[in-house]
């Protein structure tokens, strides 16, 4: 089955793949993307870090190439190849000149389809992925956000880094790792996400000669299992101790789910507060104040919740300070909420990002295979900057009173002790 949104084109293959092309006929080169719907959240306590595991092994060899022939086929035309995975999904692509592509559709799909995952592969990636692990470990602004997640989401999936833990790789076993690929590496879970300068026909047809053998009859899809909703799992701090020479935040809450409307509301309030250096939170903390080199802002969404938080960096004796004003800034939104050149410059900061990062052939590859595995449907962009202009100051408010006024969650790594108490940055 095709169906066509030109330039956009979906093409639904024999066992459930979906192929989904943007042709841009102004550029040379062509980004081409397979997109697995499996993320971290979708761990069991068996499974957990084995889909990051995987991101490793699906570039250590097939029957038909070893892991320099994977990797010399894409260097020897220019290309880039790699892979990351998130809560929600893993996508492996590659990017190279529109000649090049069925080159990269053969070995990334090889990749995807055909890993060996050998017993010396997973024992030799095991100790990358301690390293990768002690590496994010190092960074106190990768462990604050860690440890916010965790605080805010509990022992759960979304609670747990995406890498896993030190004794979860250390204990997961090669057939508990191939046991999670053949489960979740199948056709009906997976997307095909190519734009650059292409022919649809053409790649739905070097597709399905690289899948080969691999295309069938259609299983029922894993269910994804349940995640947290909006109540907050463990509201409160927590606090890593660590000798660093500043110390580093996040203040936040649960927020909305990826297809909440009043999502486009939440990111122009977001915009506003701490987005960009007009914000609310860098000229009172770093313009005005001078307490803090980074300080911003963020939403996320996930298919059930969502997050907003606040993170600074900042020396340790202004740690109280820094925290207090970011208090002072969310409740003075909630007072009152935005003026009116502020919900201007959120929309405008809003319509620029949405534009701006759809300007490359990888960046709409993105886009065509979020949409595919997360969303309804691919939205037009017109219809995007439609709903944020539509943004009105009512519509800021409602949303803040709904995310904001929710119990805070707070996250200090720092060279503190263990009974420092920051729980007035919390307080109701």
């Amino acid at each position: 089955m095709t169906t066509t949104l030109e330039p956009v084109r979906r093409t639904v293959s024999p066992g459930g793949l979906r192929i989904v092309t943007e042709s841009l006929p102004a550029v040379r080169s062509a980004a081409f993307g397979i997109w697995a719907g499996v993320g971290s959240r979708d761990e069991g306590e068996v499974h957990v870090g084995a889909t990051h595991y995987l991101e490793h092994l699906l570039f250590k060899g097939t029957s038909r190439r070893t892991a320099l022939d994977i990797s010399a086929a894409i260097d020897a035309v220019g290309g880039e190849l790699n892979a990351f995975t998130g809560k929600e999904y893993t996508c492996y692509y590659a990017r190279v000149l529109d000649a090049d592509l069925p080159l990269a559709i053969d070995v990334v799909s090889d990749m995807v389809t055909s890993s060996l995952i050998s017993p010396q592969d997973v024992d030799a990636e095991r100790g990358v992925i301690l390293e990768e692990i002690a590496m994010n470990d190092d960074d106190p602004s990768d462990v604050v956000h860690e440890a916010f997640a965790a605080q805010l989401f509990g022992d759960t999936p979304l609670g747990r880094p995406i890498l896993g833990t030190v004794d979860s790789i250390n204990r997961i076993t090669r057939d508990e790792i191939a046991e999670h690929y053949a489960a979740r590496y199948r056709p009906e879970n997976l997307v095909v996400a190519v734009a650059g300068n292409v022919d649809h026909d053409g790649i739905v047809n070097l597709v399905r000669q690289a899948f080969g053998s691999v295309l069938g009859d259609a299983a029922p899809e894993p269910p994804r299992l349940a995640g947290p909703g909006a109540p907050l799992a463990a509201p409160g701090v927590r606090l890593v101790s660590r000798r660093t020479e500043q110390a580093n935040v996040v203040l936040g809450t649960n927020a909305l789910a990826r297809n909440d409307e009043r999502r486009f509301a939440l990111g122009v309030l977001n915009a506003a507060l701490g987005g960009g250096m007009s914000s609310r939170l860098f000229q009172e903390v770093r313009e005005r104040r001078g307490l803090a080199y980074s300080v911003y802002s963020f939403v996320s969404q996930h298919a059930d919740s969502g997050v907003f938080g606040v993170y600074a960096g900042c020396l340790p004796a202004k740690t109280d300070e820094v925290l207090a004003i970011c208090r002072d800034e969310i409740e003075n939104v909630l007072a009152s909420g935005l003026t009116e050149p502020e919900l201007e410059r959120g929309k405008g900061q809003m319509r620029g990002s949405t534009v701006l990062g759809l300007e490359d052939p990888s960046s709409r590859m993105s886009r065509l295979g979020k949409s595919e595995l997360v969303y309804p449907r691919l939205e037009p962009v017109e219809d995007i900057l439609a709903k944020i202009e539509a943004v009105t100051q009512d519509d800021v408010r409602e949303v803040a009173a709904l995310v904001l006024s929710k119990p805070k969650v707070l996250a200090v790594v720092g060279p503190f002790d263990e009974d420092a108490d920051f729980s007035a940055a919390i307080a109701s």
